[in-house]
């Protein structure tokens, strides 16, 4: 089973790879909205997941400012969002939030725009520190919340809690 967004609403929709060939046209229609809508495949649907794979190595390799790993609870899927140096803006997804770290959640406790962690590289000492961005329920970091405008560094194995959603930070030879 592969999963596409709906274009209207933004929900997976399923549907089974099996007998689609290069080319083909399927028709789909939203469990959520009842929105119907037609996907082109260029090339065999398993041949997108094999080059994905593969460019997902290519980045791992290439990563060495750290990966937040998102935990799975009852609202949102184990996900692993790799960090760029500067601000990573962290947040619940939405159709229309500018954020470059959005978690795929159901969490509405979490929002849009909820944390930023800042990495920054000096002398080539890499450092991560994170801060709220004015979220309704703050933002925790080993179970102690963030003061308004406080920048907390934190290091390889931290918790960080935004609502209901717990991250952890994964950096160096973890």
């Amino acid at each position: 089973m592969k999963k596409i967004r709906c274009p209207k609403c933004d929900n997976f929709v399923s549907f089974e790879e099996k007998n689609i060939e290069a080319g083909s046209i399927i028709g789909l229609t939203c469990e959520d909205c009842g929105k119907k809508f037609k996907v082109r495949f260029r090339v065999k649907p398993s041949t997108i997941a094999a080059d994905a794979l593969e460019k997902k190595n290519e980045e791992a390799d290439a990563d060495k400012y750290g990966t937040i790993v998102v935990i799975e609870n009852v609202f949102c899927n184990r996900q692993e969002i790799p960090l760029q140096e500067g601000e990573n803006v962290f947040g619940r997804r939405c159709p229309g939030t500018d954020i470059n770290c959005p978690i795929q959640t159901s969490d509405m406790s979490m929002d849009r725009i909820h944390c930023t962690v800042v990495v920054k590289e000096k002398n080539g000492r890499i450092t991560h520190y994170v801060k709220d961005n004015d979220s309704l329920v703050g933002t925790f970091v080993s179970n102690d919340i963030l003061a308004k405008k406080e920048a907390r560094i934190i290091e390889s194995g931290d918790i960080i809690t935004l609502g209901a959603t717990s991250m952890i930070l994964k950096f160096g030879e973890d």
